[in-house]
């Protein structure tokens, strides 16, 4: 069935296997994050099998698909209190920056006889989640005197919102606050999170504090690449995931449209450039399952891609050397957003290739 996903799991877990190295010779444990894939139980199985010691994802309903991989899950996105039961039962660990979270956390952690691990998320100028650094002292000090929770460490999140770049200077402040923190109230902490695949290229470059012991990591996993940069990663795969989807249509057309021109399905007005009478294929594939504009053919550098509808994405074959035909199935490789959409979608196949 197509439009598909073909997932090399070989590759995931070499992939995952060649950042864990790098990232064990600066002394830096490694998770998972399997968000982009919505938890795909082989995939997060890969990733254990390359080194990565606990899973980390956003969603509760995704840690459920991993309960029988034998292994530490994080609950990556700031818990809801609504979900506390669930965040205890499927997690090891989550997230934080609210005390009212923390106290849902705690007493759901108290009926369940459990102590559930706590890493508190510093913003450092991102501006998404996260305690400003003039409020982390406060914050510890009352999260101290709820029961159900231990402060297992602290983290931060850069790049996702902000675009902020992951750098010697705020992650040192990270340090220098966790260190105080613990210090101050004999936390015994064993995490300090620097961030995610974004503070990658610290390490390569030798600039990473080395009080830093712990980076999530998705995209760098996945992709093959760091995302401060969008620098390729030595020795790993950028084709871990190959979309393929069929043509359905094929034929030569004006490119630009003929009459009035207004807003389209998405409410936007598009504009064209003539460019005469071109030979177009559609692909049984759209907005609601990929994201068109960062798809990238794998074998075919001559074709374009020029926009889409919801479930069909148009592409000039013009220039190409290949003489495609109905019913011809297309490659390409997804950036991040991309691999997100089309793991989401459920009109996207997804098949292992590879154990």
């Amino acid at each position: 069935m197509f439009p598909c996903i073909e997932i090399n799991l070989l590759k995931l877990k070499h992939n995952t296997k060649v950042i864990c190295d790098m990232c064990k010779k600066a002394d830096i444990n490694v998770w998972g994050v399997t968000k982009c894939i919505c938890a795909m139980p082989e995939a997060a199985q890969a990733m254990i099998d390359g080194g990565a010691i606990c899973i980390g994802d956003s969603r509760v309903e995704n840690l459920k698909k991993l309960k029988n991989i034998n292994c530490k899950k994080a609950l990556l996105r700031i818990p809801m209190d609504c979900e506390a039961d669930d965040v205890i039962r499927y997690s090891d660990l989550s997230l934080n920056s609210e005390l009212s979270t923390l106290k849902s956390l705690g007493e759901a952690a108290k009926k369940a006889g459990k102590k559930h691990d706590v890493v508190i998320m510093i913003d450092l100028g991102d501006l998404r989640e996260g305690i400003l650094p003039k409020d982390a002292d406060g914050f510890v000090k009352e999260a101290l005197k709820i029961e159900g929770i231990k402060i297992a460490g602290f983290g931060v999140n850069l790049t996702c919102y902000g675009g902020v770049i992951p750098d010697e200077n705020n992650l040192k402040e990270l340090v220098d606050i966790s260190l105080k923190l613990n210090e101050k109230y004999d936390l015994g902490i064993k995490i300090i999170s620097g961030g995610n695949s974004s503070s990658l290229y610290l390490l390569a470059d030798g600039k990473m504090p080395h009080e830093i012991n712990n980076l999530r990591l998705g995209e760098s996993i996945l992709l093959g690449r760091e995302t401060s940069f969008q620098t390729r990663i030595y020795n790993t795969y950028d084709d871990v995931f190959i979309l393929k989807a069929k043509i359905v249509e094929l034929k030569e057309k004006p490119s630009i449209p003929i009459g009035n021109i207004g807003k389209d399905a998405f409410g936007n007005t598009p504009s064209f450039k003539d460019k005469g009478i071109r030979k177009r294929a559609i692909i049984a594939a759209g907005r609601q399952d990929i994201e068109p504009l960062n798809i990238h053919s794998t074998d075919d550098e001559n074709i374009r891609i020029i926009g889409a509808s919801s479930d069909h994405t148009i592409v000039d074959v013009t220039d190409s050397k290949k003489n495609y035909k109905v019913g011809d199935i297309l490659s390409f490789k997804m950036d991040y957003g991309c691999l997100l959409k089309a793991f989401t979608s459920d009109y996207v196949k997804k098949i292992i290739i590879d154990k």
